[in-house]
């Protein structure tokens, strides 16, 4: 039953926003949260010199221990520290509203990617930060576990800002595909954007299709009760949708994810990523 708001969480600074808005949707949604920290064992990724051609075979057998001994104690210190971190979360969640018995924490070993696809079956949204804690300095830097699972993952994706801002207002990135269409649907029937003011703009050559298209959407989400303002504009897309945000104080991005083939990775995934890479407010990824 795919139900469960999964929340991942590292040492980086956009925990307190991933926390956040995680508790915002497991509210709209009355769904149960789960905070997740992933845990990859310090021997996956420890790059020992190898000096077996230099030492003598005791002399190998004891270095070797040592190292092994040194993995080991990294993984416990990594693995208090990820209790400790999953802790102190849950009380920040609690405290922002989270229903305490709907609210879990859980620790995983494993590549990031690879446990989040396992999990995915019962979830119905994760929240990930816009960038983990391997590349928390590089603030243009999307990060490539983040950029893995936006493809990897099958369930809508919250990407979320370090601060936490009530969102009011949406604008759904609108292309006219089935995937953006999709998100008009979605929006149209989610308790999770309900009272919120919806925009739907398309970046497109204003001919009378577009605007057809346009007319649907708005017909859609007003048959749900939603308050909608629909836009044609032209120009640069990743610009255009920037400069619209801004605004029109926009506080929620929702577009559809990356396309599976090469030429749609190359249009739309890579006005999705320079979206991701730049914006300071949330964006929902949908398939």
């Amino acid at each position: 039953m795919n139900n469960k708001i999964l929340a991942c969480i590292d040492h980086s600074r956009f925990n307190v926003g991933v926390c956040d808005f995680a508790v915002w949707a497991a509210q709209q949604l009355t769904a149960p949260l789960e905070f997740a920290h992933v845990l990859v064992n310090a021997s996956d990724h420890s790059h020992h010199n190898d000096f077996s051609g230099s030492i003598g075979l005791g002399e190998q057998e004891d270095l070797l221990e040592q190292l092994f001994s040194l993995d080991e104690h990294r993984n416990t210190i990594a693995l208090e520290g990820g209790r400790r971190l999953l802790d102190d979360i849950r009380q920040r969640a609690l405290s922002a509203g989270a229903v305490a018995q709907n609210t879990h924490t859980q620790q995983w070993h494993g590549e990031f990617v690879e446990t989040l696809v396992d999990l995915q079956s019962d979830v119905q949204l994760f929240v990930l930060g816009q960038s983990g804690q391997s590349v928390d300095r590089a603030s243009q830097h999307l990060g490539s576990n983040l950029e893995r699972a936006i493809r990897a993952l099958e369930h809508p994706i919250l990407v979320v800002p370090k601060l936490f801002h009530t969102p009011r207002k949406l604008l759904i990135a609108f292309d006219a595909s089935a995937t953006t269409k999709k998100c008009v649907e979605m929006v149209a029937t989610s308790p999770l954007f309900r009272d919120l003011d919806c925009h739907v703009v398309m970046v497109s050559a204003d001919t009378a299709s577009h605007h057809q298209n346009l007319a649907w959407a708005r017909i859609t989400l007003e048959k749900k009760g939603l308050v909608v303002t629909i836009a044609l504009l032209q120009g640069d897309t990743e610009q255009v949708l920037t400069a619209y945000v801004n605004e029109n104080d926009i506080d929620l991005l929702i577009m559809g994810a990356y396309g599976h083939s090469r030429i749609r990775q190359l249009l739309v995934g890579s006005t999705t990523t320079t979206l991701l890479k730049t914006s300071k407010i949330p964006v929902l990824l949908l398939r």
